[in-house]
Formats: C-alpha cells, sequence, structure tokens
C-alpha cells in the first residue's frame, strides 16, 4: 500500500516533508521507553532530550525516497538517509568547551584535532552516513561563513572580516543495509534543511535524520535522546545525550540485566543479513555544568557504560565515537584572556552518572521509537517488538 507520511513539525525541527513508499509504517506516536514502564534510574528533565539543556537547538533532514521493489543490486536510486544538526547555543555565534572520546576508532567525526588542541568546539555538530560526511562538513561550513557563525581571525584587536579557521563536527554511521548509500544521496539542501529547522523543544526519534536508515542490537535504530536534571544538592545541572544508534548484537542485547536474545532473528528469508555486531554509534553530550575539556573529555567515557548495559561496545568494527560540550562559561572565548568558572573533579561524579544513565535511555528510546523500514533491494529493519520486551522483563 502506498501512503504518504508527513513528518510531525512538533518535535526538535523536523521539516515537513511528504514521502512515499511502499511500506506499512503505524502513523500513531509510539511511547518510549519510560512511558512503556521499563525502569530506568534517575530523573528526566521535562523534554526528556539533550534540549533539556537551555540554548540547545536541532534539527532533521529526513531522506527517503524510491521503491524498495524497483531497487536490485543498486541499480536504482533507494535512499533512506538523511541529516542531523545540533546547536549548542542556538543560533548565536558561539564557541563552547568541548570534549571527546571513541571506545572504538572504526569510524569518523572530522573537527576533533583541534577540539583536542584547542578545547573549544566551533559551530554545530552534524550526523549523517558515512559516505555522506564530506558533502555535510563543507555545506556546514558554507552555512557557518554565510551566517557570520565563527570567530574571524584577529589582528591588532581588530576583526578581519572574512578570514578565519574553522573545523566543523561531523560524526557518521552506515546506513548502507537500508540505504542505496553508494548512491550519494544527501545533498547540500539537505544539511541546509537540518541547519536552518534547528529549534528547543521535543526531540522526534526513530527513523528520523542522521538515524533514518539505521540499526540497532539486529532491529531498526536511529535516533534517540535522554537527558538528566541533577538534585539541588549536586547543582541542579542537566545533562543531555543525543544518540544516532547503528550497533549492537541481538544475541547480547539486554535490559536491566535481563536478556533479549529470545527476541530472536527478525529477518525473512531472502533478507540481507549483516554481521552481528556491524554498524557505530554516535553520542552527543550536552551540560549546563561549568566544566572545562579535560573533564568534558571524561564525560564522554562515561558514554560507553550505558552503551554496555544493553550488551553494547564490544567490536571492532563498530565506531563508537562520543563528543561533550557545556554551554556554561559563555564569555570563555576571547581574543585575550578571560576568566572561567569551573568545578572540583570530585563534584563532577554525578554528571558521569548521568551521563551513563541518559546514554541507555537515549538508546532505548530510538529503539522503541523506530519503525519497521524496508529498504534498498527489498531488505527490511523490523521495529522492536516491546510487547515482548516488556512481557521477558515481567517475569
Amino acid at each position: 500500500m502506498v501512503f504518504e507520511h508527513l513528518h510531525r513539525k512538533a518535535c526538535f525541527g523536523i521539516v515537513e516533508r511528504k514521502i512515499q513508499w511502499k511500506e506499512r509504517v503505524c502513523m500513531a506516536a509510539k511511547k518510549r521507553a519510560r512511558e512503556l514502564g521499563i525502569p530506568l534510574p534517575g530523573r528526566p528533565g521535562p523534554f526528556n532530550a539533550i534540549t533539556d539543556v537551555a540554548g540547545v537547538e536541532g534539527g532533521f533532514s529526513t531522506v527517503v525516497f524510491g521503491d524498495p521493489d524497483s531497487c536490485v543490486n543498486g541499480q536504482s536510486a533507494c535512499a533512506r538517509t538523511g541529516g542531523t544538526a545540533i546547536l549548542p547555543r542556538g543560533r548565536r555565534r558561539s564557541a563552547v568547551f568541548a570534549g571527546r572520546h571513541d571506545l572504538n576508532g572504526n569510524g569518523e567525526m572530522t573537527g576533533t584535532h583541534w577540539i583536542d588542541d584547542s578545547g573549544f568546539l566551533h559551530g554545530p555538530i552534524m550526523i549523517t552516513n558515512t559516505n555522506s560526511v564530506g558533502i555535510v562538513r563543507d555545506t556546514a561550513a558554507k552555512w557557518m561563513i554565510e551566517n557570520r557563525f565563527f570567530y574571524p581571525l584577529n589582528l591588532d584587536g581588530r576583526e578581519m572580516d572574512g578570514h578565519g579557521f574553522f573545523y566543523p563536527v561531523v560524526g557518521e554511521t552506515y546506513d548502507g543495509f537500508l540505504n542505496d548509500i553508494n548512491g550519494f544521496h544527501v545533498q547540500a539542501s539537505h544539511v541546509y534543511e537540518a541547519l536552518e529547522s534547528c529549534k528547543p523543544g521535543p526531540v522526534a526519534e526513530g527513523n528520523v535524520g542522521g538515524g533514518t536508515g539505521m540499526r540497532c542490537h539486529g532491529f531498526k535504530g536511529g535516533t534517540g535522546t535522554a537527558s538528566r536534571v541533577l538534585s539541588a544538592k549536586e547543582g541542579s545541572y542537566t545533562v543531555g545525550v543525543l544518540v544516532q544508534a547503528n550497533h549492537g548484537d541481538l544475541k547480547w542485547f539486554q535490559i536491566n540485566g535481563v536478556s533479549m536474545a529470545e527476541l530472536g532473528a527478525q529477518s525473512p528469508d531472502g533478507t540481507e543479513a549483516m554481521k552481528d555486531g556491524t554498524g557505530s554509534i554516535i553520542v552527543v553530550i550536552a551540560t549546563d555544568a561549568p566544566l572545562l575539556p579535560h573533564q568534558l573529555s571524561k564525560v564522554c567515557r562515561r558514554a560507553p557504560i550505558g552503551i554496555g548495559r544493553l550488551g553494547g561496545g564490544c567490536s571492532s568494527s563498530s565506531g563508537d565515537i562520543f563528543v561533550a560540550f557545556s554551554t556554561a562559561n559563555e564569555g570563555a572565548y576571547s581574543y585575550t584572556y578571560s576568566t572561567v568558572t569551573m568545578m572540583h573533579d570530585d563534584l563532577v561524579n554525578p554528571l558521569f552518572r548521568a551521563a551513563a544513565e541518559a546514554t541507555e535511555e537515549a538508546i532505548l528510546n530510538a529503539l522503541c521509537a523506530a519503525e519497521t523500514m524496508v529498504g534498498r533491494d527489498g531488505t527490511t529493519a523490523y521495529a522492536l517488538p516491546v510487547d515482548k520486551v516488556l512481557s521477558i522483563l515481567a517475569r
């Protein structure tokens, strides 16, 4: 049955676009992990999303076209892909303290050498598919120039307009199971679409943006998000996480220590299979706590705890790459001297736990939101059977 799927504009800057393809998709909003009753620790923010960190905005461009039945051996276009954009301080030119970490480096995130050396993130964070990193990076750079979104060179106290250097951060995961990835279907217009649609508020999940064609723990994966708010004693800080989940093995998939392996294989005869554990995960962590770059790198190193709680993180073919930024210390970047506020390392412990918890929940939210998708050559990624999951957890 051919029908139209309209993105809900209420969520996280998704641009409304009409898409047609042959597959069944439930139009009703799906419940998130916490709403389903899956026990999860910690206190989320009002949106339970990365946008609970004040000032953070984001948007998506979802690129879906082509009839799977007409795509044989990649001979016709079948796009199941897109791009995700995150603006750390919205549309204001800014540089934020940042840190990063990779658990396994079989993947790409551009711009991270300068984060390592300078401690600053300039501009947006973008996420897309493996083969589209180049065009997304270049278009993001063009957008930054057009919007004066970078700090130009400074000569004797005077900004040299139009001159400067910056390195857009673009992460990726591989969506070639469902998407005709060698067709290079993400175009400059899609990057602009994601950036121009950025806004605060609720965040759509599942088959959206860069997560459109992704798989996770043997099921349909994609984009997910969650947040944690610390107690007043701990500073009342917020930690928000967004993931592009394209990782994991059903054999090791677990929730709250309960194995989900009995959910079984979800691929019918004739559907292409991929090696267990093939894929990657990008984790973006935001906080309003006044952390320095080395502390933000330490926060990144807690994301694997959340990934591991669900049985992931143990594949050499996976690119598990993480970046974190702080919206505090707004005046930290200057051409001369700056005074910044920092936290003693002993005070950072609750933020470590919050990052781990929010990462775990964001992955679950991606799985719970994602719909069954038919991709190139008729390959199918099935939605997580949440009723069966809840039945297993209830035993």
